[in-house]
């Protein structure tokens, strides 16, 4: 009887657990339901917003760029250097710093950066730090543009010597370049183009070794999309570019950029160039590009010497007396009828500046003379019937190649022959004097210099050895273009003939040196676009090398466009020459001969700066004759002026930088430290440049960079005293 009672109970239960059972299926399906509903909700309507943020990065590696190496003259004094330059920040909200720690130590803080920088008291530091930390402020600026001894000493500040991150310093850093010596070479030191964004000059030529390896530091991104390191321990540190040593010496090319700055704004031309280059080696020692902007000012503004193709008149007339030579066609002592120095070719013609004597001259005055008549019958009696053999000529020279050095742009060198479309019946003879072909100035030197070498030709070069920490990785030795552009012989006889224009000809102006000089006048006309030729447009050029018994130097100098009516190279080319040679030769006691000098000669700088008490002392017991000074000036400049000196006073106050340039570094330290600066040297001997530059605003407590370089002392003749 029980048995039947129990029955319906169990069917009871039995239908409510499937209900159950139903409805927890039923939810989870439509759970289901709802969560495939949403995924295609995300996945399409709302996709590309959610790929959006899922892309936004929450932390990553950053690069941290490399310091880039520096580059130096062959003396050590630095071209170019990047200044590292910091940003201090702090995670003022770091959990790293309890409270406690935090405002126990802030007033030592603020107290120490105001100290340091004085540039906000510290009141105002301790204000700043306090709201920083109450804000929650992660990313809180301290201070900008800090230097690298500024931020050593502020790694030791309380807090902040907690460390890197426990102690929430940040530190962001970069690097600014500079260049000590201003505009010294800058074109061939190069620098980073702001239109392309990419280096010239040695910058860009030697970029991979100077760049370095960037590193890397991990990143967090916390509020405002501020990104801040997350830890030490996953920094790669980066490794810093390698330091070039260049050929170029700092004091010559003070040198040769002051005389052809001089030469070019006394004849306000257009631009140029000089390049000083050592004969064994080719190592350009001096290099000075100058061109005229729109403010009249001159400024490295392009590569003249390596860029600049032209037509070089007069002074490739070598280049035809080496073919000819070499080709045993004619002797330096035949001779050539000129007649009244005018000639005709076809329907052009070629005319000298004046007539040579009575027109029957050696081909030896002809050259020394720069007949364009006499050079070029020369060449068309040995050639009209075959051109292509004196076009051989000059291949086998090497003249129609390009140099390939280092520093990119140099152009590409034209030199016809007769299969060219633009030959013509006059080309042969206007090529032999210079005509209807295109070199650079680097280019025409180079051929000089191997006249200078025996008839090596040899690349000119700019680096002379790569350095990693200091020590030497690669070095750079002299490479031959031409072992042999023509025999001994006739590099013999090519000297006689360029030591002759000297002696002789055009050149006769540099004949007074105390040490000789070899080398050819150039006057070129400069064709002014499709117009032709004209009396306006002209390039003096002067060439050569000294000594001329025992070839050291040799250096090209080319001024295009002089306004003042006067353009013969021998008159506004070869001064420029002669004194970049004075002052070479004046300071290599190794090319000197046994020169005497009279006994009345001192060696000074041309300019000298200092402490007025100090120079009096100094030259009254040298015995120059000094010019008095009118006013009362405690700081002076001394100026050669012929057979003695002038004083300047110096103007010094405390709202503007001075000029320092050429004091010494005792004096210069004493100056800018009496008026509340913080001198920094760099080099050996007299100041040659400084920054912040001459008539800045002086703002006490600030660095000032005074670059120093060895002085160059020039013969002095005066009246001796007594």
């Amino acid at each position: 009887m029980y048995h039947f009672k129990i029955l319906p109970v169990m069917s009871e239960m039995k239908k409510d657990i499937l209900w159950r059972v139903i409805l927890v299926y039923a939810f989870i399906f439509l759970v289901a339901v709802a969560i495939i509903a949403k995924v295609i909700i995300i996945q399409f309507p709302q996709g590309k917003e959610w790929k959006e943020i899922a892309t936004e990065e929450k932390i990553h590696f950053e690069t941290v760029e490399a310091q880039r190496g520096n580059i130096y003259d062959c003396q050590g004094n630095i071209l170019a250097s990047s200044i590292p330059i910091f940003d201090l920040r702090m995670d003022a909200a770091s959990t790293e710093i309890s409270d406690d720690y935090f405002y126990a130590r802030v007033d030592s803080l603020a107290w120490y950066l105001s100290d340091l920088f004085k540039d906000r008291t510290k009141f105002e530091y301790l204000k700043e730090l306090k709201q920083a930390r109450e804000s929650g402020n992660r990313y809180f600026l301290v201070k900008r543009k800090i230097t690298y001894e500024e931020l050593n000493k502020v790694r030791h500040f309380p807090i902040f010597e907690l460390g890197r991150y426990a102690g929430g310093l940040i530190v962001e850093e970069y690097s600014r370049r500079e260049m000590p010596f201003d505009v010294l070479a800058s074109r061939t030191i190069g620098y980073q183009s702001e239109e392309a964004g990419v280096y010239v000059g040695l910058e860009g030529a030697y970029n991979t070794q100077l760049q370095g390896v960037g590193g890397q530091r991990l990143v967090k991104k916390i509020a405002s999309g501020i990104w801040v390191p997350v830890s030490e321990e996953y920094d790669l540190e980066p490794q810093h570019g390698d330091d070039l040593i260049t050929t170029i010496d700092v004091v010559l090319q003070d040198v040769a950029e002051h005389a052809l700055m001089k030469q070019l704004e006394e004849q306000e031309a257009e631009h140029g160039c000089a390049v000083l280059m050592e004969v064994k080696t080719g190592r350009i020692k001096a290099i000075a590009n100058l061109g005229r902007n729109a403010e009249g000012f001159y400024e490295e503004d392009y590569n003249y010497a390596i860029g600049e193709g032209a037509e070089p008149g007069s002074v490739f007339k070598l280049a035809s007396m080496m073919v000819i030579l070499n080709d045993h066609k004619i002797k330096t002592t035949d001779e050539i009828f000129t007649g009244n120095g005018i000639t005709h070719y076809a329907n052009r013609t070629m005319r000298d500046v004046h007539s040579i004597g009575d027109g029957h001259i050696t081909v030896k005055e002809a050259f020394e003379h720069s007949s364009n008549v006499g050079i070029s019958r020369i060449i068309w009696n040995a050639y009209q019937d075959n051109p292509g053999k004196y076009t051989d000529g000059l291949y086998a020279i090497g003249l129609n190649k390009s140099l390939g050095v280092e520093i990119a742009g140099e152009a590409q060198p034209l030199i016809k022959n007769p299969q060219s479309s633009s030959w013509s019946k006059v080309t042969l003879p206007w090529m032999s004097v210079g005509y209807e072909v295109k070199l650079t100035p680097l280019q025409i030197l180079t051929l000089y210099n191997a006249v200078a070498n025996n008839g090596k030709m040899v690349r000119p070069s700019f680096v002379r050895e790569i350095r990693r920490s200091g020590q030497t990785i690669q070095t750079f030795e002299p490479v031959v273009l031409n072992p042999s552009v023509c025999s001994e012989d006739v590099a013999r006889e090519l000297k006689r003939l360029l030591e002759g224009v000297v002696e002789n000809g055009t050149g006769k102006s540099l004949s007074d040196a105390r040490y000789r000089i070899a080398g050819k006048t150039g006057t070129a006309q400069v064709a002014d676009n499709d117009s032709g030729y004209n009396k306006k447009n002209y390039k003096a050029s002067f060439v050569g090398y000294f000594p001329a018994e025992d070839p050291a130097y040799s250096c090209i100098v080319v001024v295009t466009n002089p306004t003042k009516g006067v353009y013969y190279g021998s008159q506004i080319a070869a001064p420029v020459f002669r004194e970049i040679a004075d002052k070479v030769y004046a300071t290599r006691l190794d090319i000197q001969s046994g020169t005497e000098m009279p006994r009345d000669t001192v060696m000074l700088p041309d300019t000298a700066r200092g402490y007025r008490s100090d120079l009096d002392l100094i030259y009254g017991m040298l015995g120059p004759k000094v010019n008095p000074l009118r006013q009362d000036t405690a700081w002076v400049m001394s100026v050669r002026e012929k057979d003695h000196l002038r004083y300047r006073g110096i103007i010094v106050s405390d709202t503007a930088v001075p000029d320092m340039r050429g004091m010494g570094a005792r004096d210069a330290i004493f100056l800018m430290e009496s008026l509340g600066m913080k001198p920094r040297i760099v080099g050996k001997g007299r100041v040659a440049s400084q920054m912040p530059a001459p008539g800045s605003p002086l703002q006490k407590g600030d660095y000032i960079i005074l670059t120093l370089s060895p002085t160059l002392n020039l013969p002095f003749t005066h009246d001796t005293v007594g």
